[in-house]
């Protein structure tokens, strides 16, 4: 049975989260400091399989107006089996998290998995701005 829980990842996590983000799209090359603080600084939802971590999301938020989910990620063998919504459900349904204003997020390829969820297309995107650093570890993304 999957264990889905809201609490930060030991240091062996760390560990597999740093692997996978490094790799990742999104954060190619990321150091794994840098993992350590965003974990830190933000909400963890972790999933665990026998007490194997197999998936995880992360949430920035000020838990009053705003949150930002980031670095949502499944295990290749748990994908298709419903965890990545799972695990954002968990966030949505945290009592902490409750009445904010807006949930953002970006995603690449996952359109359909997020909207399931309540997600949809920015209504004023025009309305958006952003600062991107394309190679902030040294790595084109």
């Amino acid at each position: 049975m999957t264990e889905i829980v809201i609490e930060q990842p030991n240091q062996a996590e760390l560990e597999i989260i740093h692997a996978a983000l490094s790799s990742s799209y999104w954060s190619p090359s990321i150091p794994r400091q840098t993992v350590a603080r965003a974990f830190a600084n933000s909400l963890a939802v972790l999933a665990r399989e026998n007490e194997a971590l197999v998936g995880w999301a992360r949430l920035v938020t000020d838990r009053a107006t705003f949150a930002w989910l980031c670095d949502v990620w499944v295990a290749p063998s748990q994908r298709g089996k419903g965890l990545g919504r799972a695990l954002v459900r968990k966030f949505r349904e945290h009592p902490e998290l409750q009445g904010l204003r807006r949930w953002l997020l970006a995603t690449r390829d996952a359109h359909g998995v997020y909207a399931a969820l309540g997600f949809e297309a920015l209504a004023a995107p025009e309305r958006m701005m952003e600062i991107r650093l394309p190679t902030p570890y040294g790595t084109p993304a």
